[in-house]
């Protein structure tokens, strides 16, 4: 599903108004109609409960005076709480007010001069909030009486549904302004947000359902949309048919390149994601002194022994046996468990400017480039880098929590600088292409937060590489089959004692119900 940011929701709105002649009213009556909707499937013994409505300015306040209509007509309690002057409204906002007023609802004024405290008195008896203060067109610190006021809801611990967004929050970067409401569930209007989706702006949104306002598809519907909030549709037709004589050599051959003292798990791991995610062939490379540890571990993934350091890590010797073995092979992976050994690391930065196959490259190999990161750009084939924040902020030299208060522009900067395809991990996992397209993935849980989970996403996009996906696309469907099959498992188990191999068990499941909706 495309995401948008908030200047770009507001240009198909006056796309809609003033060039296809869709009257404002008529948005604003199905965004408050969808919105109360959405409100009857969280809240189904509403009927019976006290509902407040806090209304903003402008068309977010609109989209409120048409909600309370709705819930009246549907005999429920509803107050309507106007939090600027009732002669101040304008446009559809104000005809949607005196529809109301005249419909003998309670419309209560409640501004500065009225003060705080009348509201919390009268709040303190809602059982739910409705919050239509603040819309997507918010770019400046929340203060004054409405700072007050969102302090106050939050303070007062009732459910709250956000009307398009929750008050105090950023559409386009998802940063609280000042101050952000907590909201229980969000009804955004006509597409999500980018600021809904990302972090920290997901932590304010709660459950988030997406109304449809009756914005023609020609208006919302672009090829290859900028941004996505990645979702199952989105990738059910990369999962192609099999043909009946198809043969392991058919879905691709991977080759690893990982591993050392202590960390032999993680080329393990990656070469069984590799192989969960259909490549017909994966073929490990370790050092040699740990191949046989391999050979016994692994059944599935072929092993080759390569030549080491004396700290037991791939030595530059063993080039020309990797750039061998690269022959015939459609995706490497450098990384997992590889270890940060200079000799070790030169061995990857030269494989990024030769190797004829595209990479991914992970952990170890994403340390090493620090200090090289112009290797990138003399790249011999697609590049796939997968960076928690930590490795991030060393490719950058900035902290980690720098890298995750800018998300957004940190991977859409650096894919396009050094034309690299970046997977920046952690919760709602960004994807961006060399081109810039950005993709928001919405699979995935706090289970993922485990040791070699990264190892098993690194085989997963080598596979789905290996089988002709490209770079973007192979990126998309390994994260989210990743964080889908860590969400199989919360259901059975919750998310904790979660553990990287238990992911390998659900990822053909989650193969077969995407290919499932294209059927």
């Amino acid at each position: 599903m495309r995401a948008v940011t908030g200047e770009e929701m507001a240009g198909m709105d006056r796309i809609a108004i003033e060039v296809l002649g869709i009257p404002g009213v008529v948005l604003m009556e199905n965004a408050g109609r969808g919105a109360t909707e959405v409100m009857w499937r969280y809240f189904p013994d509403m009927g019976g409960k006290r509902v407040a409505v806090l209304a903003g300015g402008g068309n977010n306040g609109g989209d409120g005076f048409v909600i309370a209509r709705h819930l009246w007509q549907q005999r429920v309690n509803v107050v309507v709480y106007c939090l600027k002057k009732l002669g101040s409204y304008q446009g559809d906002a104000r005809s949607n007010l005196e529809i109301i007023q005249k419909l003998d609802l309670v419309v209560e004024e409640v501004t500065e001069s009225a003060g705080i405290k009348k509201l919390r008195r009268k709040l303190a008896d809602a059982d739910l909030i409705v919050d239509s203060i603040l819309g997507t067109g918010l770019n400046a610190p929340v203060r004054g009486f409405y700072r007050k006021v969102i302090d106050l809801v939050n303070q007062l611990g009732r459910p709250v549904v956000a009307v398009d967004l929750p008050s105090g929050l950023n559409a386009s970067s998802g940063q609280p302004l000042g101050t952000c409401i907590q909201a229980t569930v969000t009804a955004t209007l006509g597409l999500p947000k980018v600021g809904l989706l990302v972090t920290p702006g997901c932590s304010f949104v709660g459950h988030l359902e997406v109304v449809d306002i009756g914005l023609p598809r020609s208006v919302i519907e672009i090829e290859d949309a900028p941004r996505i909030w990645l979702e199952a549709s989105d990738l059910a037709s990369l999962i192609r048919p099999r043909s009946i004589d198809s043969h392991k050599g058919s879905f691709g051959h991977v080759l690893i390149v990982g591993g050392s003292v202590g960390k032999t798990g993680a080329g393990a791991m990656a070469g069984l994601g590799a192989a969960r995610a259909g490549a017909g062939l994966v073929t490990l490379a370790v050092p040699a002194s740990l191949h046989g540890l391999m050979e016994v571990k692994l059944t599935e993934v072929m092993t080759e022994p390569l030549a080491e350091t004396a700290e037991q890590t791939v030595a530059r010797e063993a080039l020309p046996r990797i750039q061998t073995l690269l022959e015939g092979k459609q995706a490497l992976a450098l990384g997992p468990g590889l270890s940060e050994h200079k000799e070790t690391i030169q061995v990857v930065l030269e494989l990024i400017e030769s190797s004829s196959c595209p990479l991914v490259l992970d952990a170890d190999a994403v340390n090493g480039l620090a200090g090289h990161l112009e290797v990138l750009t003399r790249a011999g084939a697609p590049v796939i880098l997968t960076p928690h924040p930590g490795e991030m902020g060393r490719l950058l030299e900035r902290s980690a929590a720098e890298i995750q208060n800018d998300r957004l522009a940190v991977v859409q900067s650096f894919s396009e600088k050094y034309g690299v395809t970046l997977v920046l991990k952690g919760a709602r996992t960004l994807i961006c292409s060399s081109g810039g397209r950005l993709a928001i993935n919405s699979s995935g849980n706090p289970g993922l937060a485990s040791g070699g989970t990264g190892d098993v996403l690194t085989g997963l996009i080598a596979g789905f590489l290996a089988q002709g996906l490209s770079s973007f696309d192979a990126a998309c469907l390994g994260v989210y089959c990743h964080g889908k099959a860590a969400d199989r498992l919360a259901i059975r188990w919750g998310d904790r004692g979660m553990m990287a191999t238990d992911l390998l068990e659900e990822i053909p499941t989650v193969l077969k119900d995407l290919a499932a909706q294209t059927s």
